[in-house]
């Protein structure tokens, strides 16, 4: 776990209960500092002063979809540098190679299961020991 001490997730989605469980399995299972948003703007608000070492965003969210919020990140010098892995029911291939062209770190299938999120999360930032 020594690799992960300290680093700090920004998670943003609009959905209180899978902020929650995303919260607590990311803080219990992996021992990372959490933030939350709960809209587009709160988590870009959020990134550019917390800073964050990685962001989980949603794909489906009601003020600008998650690549907007992407797009918003990678514009904005203060935030470009953070890997963003989206949280999406979207799986396809076709959905996949658009997102990795993009520059999108992962991406996380929605529904998860929040005890194997945390290695997920670790797995694709690259933050295992």
């Amino acid at each position: 776990m020594s690799s992960v001490a300290g680093k700090r997730v920004l998670v943003i989605d609009d959905e209180d209960d899978i902020r929650e469980v995303a919260q607590v399995s990311l803080e219990i299972m992996a021992g990372l500092d959490v933030i939350v948003a709960c809209s587009s703007r709160e988590g870009l608000t959020k990134a550019e002063r917390e800073q964050p070492d990685a962001i989980l965003l949603d794909v489906m969210l009601p003020d600008m979809d998650g690549l907007m919020v992407f797009q918003q990140l990678q514009s904005n010098p203060a935030t470009r540098h953070i890997p963003v892995v989206l949280l999406t029911a979207k799986v396809q291939v076709a959905d996949q190679r658009r997102f990795a062209e993009l520059g999108v770190k992962a991406m996380i299938a929605k529904p998860f299961k929040p005890a194997q999120l945390a290695d997920q999360l670790l797995e694709v930032l690259g933050w295992q020991n």
